[in-house]
């Protein structure tokens, strides 16, 4: 019997599988990806992780692959789970270390909370944000912002005009590629700021690490917040701390990541291609 032993973890609702293959000899591809993240059939995430062997001298390499199979260059959550999972599994020594991505090299921290679950920073690195010129939602100002995957930021007063359920899917698949779309409510001089969220590859999730970042970088730019943001996310708050420097600004986020499980999955009942497994 082939079989395939993941952690699960989850960041404020957002949860992933984490597969430790060190060596990159196991199976990780598209399809394999959406018969275990599915929720009725397999074990259930919001996209699958692999931690391996670095390349560039950090600690490991993440690649994630989202529900639907299709790859991301980094998530923000995903990043705070893989950390917290390296850790757990030994292949770091210490609290501090940096992550490998396909979006670059993330510096990353551990610290004890104020309840059982860690708290976790990563390091983003550079944020781009624009403003655009027309938004496809009235009353809402509009923000493309890049944190290593591609955001809209549809930034206004609350969250009650708009069913992202409907209009997510359609703005996401309205870009080659895709892109994540967060509907923000912020209100000036107050630091904290509201978000649901449509992740391209996921749907609507509890949380997203980079949305929260993108959308705090939007509401700065845009004189609603300062340096130091709560993001209330659906599934829980988490702190964005924006830096500006000479080549731009830079984000950082911080919040409480826990594992979940410890899983075996029976690979060769899960559909389609079969291979070798870690």
């Amino acid at each position: 019997m082939a079989q395939l032993e993941l952690r699960k973890y989850e960041a404020i609702g957002n949860d992933f599988l984490i597969v430790v293959d060190w060596h990159r000899t196991g199976r990780f591809d598209a399809e394999f990806a959406v018969a275990l993240c599915e929720r009725h059939r397999g074990v259930g995430a919001d996209g699958l992780i692999r931690l391996s062997a670095p390349g560039r001298g950090g600690a490991a390499r993440l690649d994630l692959l989202n529900a639907d199979g299709s790859s991301a260059p980094t998530s923000g959550n995903g990043l705070r789970c893989a950390v917290l999972c390296c850790r757990d599994e030994g292949l770091v020594d210490g609290d501090r270390f940096v992550v490998e991505t396909a979006a670059g090299d993330v510096p990353a921290s551990l610290s004890a909370g104020t309840g059982k679950a860690p708290v976790v920073r990563v390091a983003l690195g550079a944020v781009r944000v624009e403003a655009r010129a027309t938004s496809p939602v009235r009353r809402r100002r509009a923000f493309a912002v890049d944190v290593g995957n591609p955001h809209l930021v549809l930034l206004g007063a609350d969250l009650t005009d708009v069913d992202l359920a409907v209009l997510g899917p359609v703005l996401d698949g309205g870009v080659p590629g895709g892109q994540n779309v967060e509907l923000v409510a912020a209100r000036a001089g107050s630091d904290e700021l509201s978000l649901v969220v449509w992740e391209r590859g996921a749907g609507l999730t509890l949380a997203c690490g980079s949305g929260s970042a993108a959308a705090a970088a939007a509401a700065h730019l845009a004189g609603l917040v300062g340096g130091s943001v709560v993001v209330h996310n659906p599934g829980g708050d988490l702190v964005v701390e924006l830096n500006s420097t000479p080549a731009g600004l830079e984000a950082t986020l911080v919040g409480s990541a826990a594992r979940v499980a410890r899983v075996v999955v029976d690979t060769a009942s899960l559909p389609g291609k079969r291979g070798r497994v870690a």
